[in-house]
This record gives structure tokens, C-alpha cells and sequence, in this order.
């Protein structure tokens, strides 16, 4: 299929035929075997989504434009102050390390590791953000391993 978004993290604009509701966190692969298709959560380690082994084949190129791109999960540093929401429950300052990661609909979570006695710690519980703010983040490269050896494959 010609037109196709790049693989990565979308939220779903239109439902697909009564198997994935719009608004739902998906990976979308655009190629593979029957064809380009979504995948749903299965679940989540370290904030991160893992992804079930089997999608949904989507119905054509332009069902895929109803896709809305999400930020990649992963590391980023606070570039400018930003407030989670309008009633400004959270403030994140400058130069501060965070971790962003979503729900199974989709909305942002940021979360703030912390120094521990044993090192860096994930918290199990972030802040959901407006993902328009998302803007005042920018990401950090972190060494990870490839999904056995496949450039490809869908992140776990």
C-alpha cells in the first residue's frame, strides 16, 4: 500500500471494523505479512507498552491517515516549563529527566525517575499531560538492544 504513515505510536482516529474503538494506543507496522497493521497493547513493563503478537490488518492506505501520531515512549529532558494541564497541578522544570509513556487510551503519562540507594527508579505512577504540551520535551537517546536482531520488528 503506497501513503502509508511510518511505523510508531498513534492513537486511533476512526475505529477499525468493530475490532480496535477509535481513541485507543496502537503501534502501527506499515509492512509485513498479510499486509500494514495495527497493534494493541498486551501490557506494560517499566512504563513502557508491550505489544500483542497478533494486529489487525487495516482496510486501506486512507483508513491509515486517520492515525494520530503520538511521541515515541522513552526518555526525554524538560527544554522549557511546562504544566500538565489548564488547572496547572503539575509543573515540570528545566533540565529535568522524565519518562513518557501512555494508557491503553492513549493519553500521555509522564513520569519522574528518581535517585534511589540502589540507583535510578521508575515510579509506577506518573502525571497524565495534555499531549500538546508535550512540545517542552526533548528526547534523549538511550542505549537499547534491537528485538532480536530485526530493525523491523515491533518494540516490547
Amino acid at each position: 500500500m503506497a501513503d502509508l504513515p511510518p511505523c510508531g505510536l498513534y492513537r486511533t482516529g476512526t475505529a477499525l471494523d468493530g475490532h480496535v474503538p477509535a481513541g485507543r494506543l496502537v503501534y502501527f507496522h506499515n509492512h509485513g505479512d498479510p499486509g500494514p497493521g495495527i497493534y494493541l497493547p498486551s501490557g506494560w513493563t517499566a512504563n513502557r507498552a508491550r505489544w500483542q503478537e497478533h494486529g489487525h490488518t487495516i482496510p486501506s492506505p486512507a483508513w491509515a491517515q486517520s492515525l494520530v501520531p503520538l511521541p515515541a515512549e522513552g526518555f526525554y529532558r524538560v527544554r522549557e516549563t511546562f504544566t500538565c494541564c489548564a488547572q496547572r497541578c503539575r509543573t515540570f522544570e528545566p533540565d529535568l529527566l522524565v519518562q513518557l509513556g501512555y494508557d491503553g487510551e492513549a493519553h500521555a503519562i509522564v513520569f519522574v525517575p528518581e535517585w534511589t540507594a540502589h540507583g535510578l527508579a521508575l515510579p509506577e505512577t506518573g502525571v497524565r499531560v495534555e499531549v500538546a504540551r508535550l512540545s517542552s520535551l526533548a528526547p534523549l537517546r538511550v542505549a537499547a538492544p534491537t528485538t532480536d536482531g530485526d530493525p523491523d520488528a515491533l518494540p516490547t
